[in-house]
């Protein structure tokens, strides 16, 4: 009995800090399923100091707030292999540091992995509370609570002037989940990040001194570089602007080229398979008086109908019977529509693959599945998404596809057939939320480190108190 009365007893979540972090409160989900601790870290990067294995990180001590960020630097302990909630191991460095809950102070062990989609920025494991804690499911914060206003006392401080890139985001609504992403991750790096809408841009056409210009005379000739994110409405004016970037020697993500082969679904296609790569058989014809023939090359029905405008899985139709193929058909070609017909893969179940490819690497990939009544997996149309892992030949698949339209970021749409992996098509603005959701990658901060890296630019360490502690 005197052994459980020295033992403190702490909720399902309780309000942790470790002064030698520089972190003076994270709210931790008490979870004694889980043996190690972890915490959540981005920018890992692992270094050698003085002949030992140490690794730099930096933490978002608080919940859905990407803005407050504390650099820390710790001696590896060790690497392990850590199951995650979804299932996949994941290889994680281990650092020690040291805890305070309430008024006590010990040692723990802490894996850093990037719980950015989790509910906690921290898991405190039975590891850390072996022979001290006691949990009480029931209740919450027994060691204490952090108010809001304390969090915004301990974390606060002046805006720090940017060191970093002049970034501009060329896009069309900066409410987006991805462009929000995008950014804030810009932001976190130390970046001087701005939105621009394409609609309110304009340019001055100049052998000598070309400009690109933004709504109210803002001169735009400053910016290092440019995310192209640029919507199909606006593919003609978006690359016209990319164009102008271009030729003002400003780097863009996508370059103007890439991003027009990409969106002819014909084109795009044909340069698939002068380069090898495997497609659905699709037919094309500009008359309604060869539809039959169209029909019959894909295979016959249930064939799709695309159109070579749509994006994000819209504009296409499944046609189950030759005659309603051929209704859907001659529908589009009386509106004076460009359409590809393609054979429908039924063994595909409704499913697809997305890889995100970043510079020629597949940064991440999931598994999309159609909502009930539809044929193209599509989480913008009730689909669900789900981490998978691709084969070599999948993998090889989406990096040649990007490559081959020129595109440094690229959202592949691949089908698996009985023959193998087919490439359905090559977005060149993929949407971030799905994927990041699905996977908890942080594929923002990914693609401002790629920018970075085409820039030469190094990120300047902070000469602030908390990397002093830790070092």
């Amino acid at each position: 009995m005197s052994e459980l009365t020295s033992k403190k007893i702490i909720g399902s979540e309780e309000w942790c800090s470790f002064p030698k972090l520089g972190i003076p409160a994270i709210k931790a989900r008490v979870d004694s399923g889980a043996k190690t601790s972890s915490i959540h870290a981005f920018n890992i990067q692992p270094f050698r100091r003085q002949g030992a294995s140490w690794v730099s990180f930096e933490i978002h001590p608080i919940q859905n707030n990407r803005r407050t960020v504390i650099r820390c630097e710790r001696p590896v302990i060790d690497k392990r292999v850590v199951k995650s909630s979804s299932g996949l191991s994941e290889t994680r460095y281990v650092v020690g540091a040291q805890l305070k809950l309430g008024e006590n102070l010990w040692d723990i062990e802490l894996t850093l992995a990037n719980r950015d989609s989790m509910g906690f920025r921290m898991l405190l494991g039975r590891e850390a509370m072996h022979e001290r804690l006691i949990v009480d499911p029931s209740h919450e914060c027994m060691m204490g609570h952090v108010t809001n206003q304390t969090i915004k006392t301990l974390y606060g401080k002046e805006e720090e002037a940017k060191s970093g890139l002049q970034i501009g985001l060329l896009a069309s609504d900066e409410g987006l989940y991805s462009n929000q992403r995008l950014l804030e991750a810009g932001e976190e790096r130390g970046h001087d990040m701005t939105f621009l809408n394409v609609k309110q841009c304009y340019m001055k056409l100049d052998a000598l001194e070309p400009e690109a210009h933004y709504r109210g005379g803002k001169l735009l000739n400053d910016v290092d570089a440019i995310i192209t994110r640029i919507r199909p409405s606006v593919t003609f004016y978006g690359t016209a602007l990319a164009r102008q970037f271009e030729s003002m020697g400003i780097y863009t993500t996508n370059s103007s080229s890439a991003i027009s082969q990409s969106r002819d679904k014909l084109f795009s296609l044909q340069l698939m398979l002068k380069s090898g790569i495997d497609i659905p058989t699709t037919g094309f014809a500009n008359s309604s008086m060869d539809t039959n023939d169209l029909i019959e090359m894909v295979g016959g029905a249930p064939l799709i109908v695309k159109l070579l405008e749509g994006t994000q899985g819209r504009g296409g139709v499944l046609a189950e019977t030759k005659k309603a193929a051929e209704s859907v058909i001659n529908a589009f070609k009386s509106l004076r529509a460009n359409l590809l017909v393609q054979q429908f893969i039924k063994e595909a179940d409704g499913k697809d693959l997305r890889c995100f490819v970043i510079d020629g690497k597949v940064v991440a990939s999931i598994e999309r599945t159609a909502a009930p009544g539809e044929f193209r997996a599509n989480i913008h149309q009730g689909g669900t998404a789900a981490v998978v892992k691709i084969t070599p030949e999948e993998r090889a698949l989406s990096v040649k596809a990007a490559k081959v339209l020129g595109l440094q970021i690229a959202g592949v749409d691949i089908i698996r057939s009985k023959s193998g992996p087919l490439l359905l098509e090559v977005n060149s603005s993929p949407g971030l939320e799905g994927i990041e959701s699905a996977t908890g990658k942080d594929i923002a901060g990914m693609i401002i480190s790629s920018i970075e890296k085409k820039l030469n630019w190094k990120r300047q360490l902070p000469n602030n108190e908390a990397t002093k502690r830790v070092k």
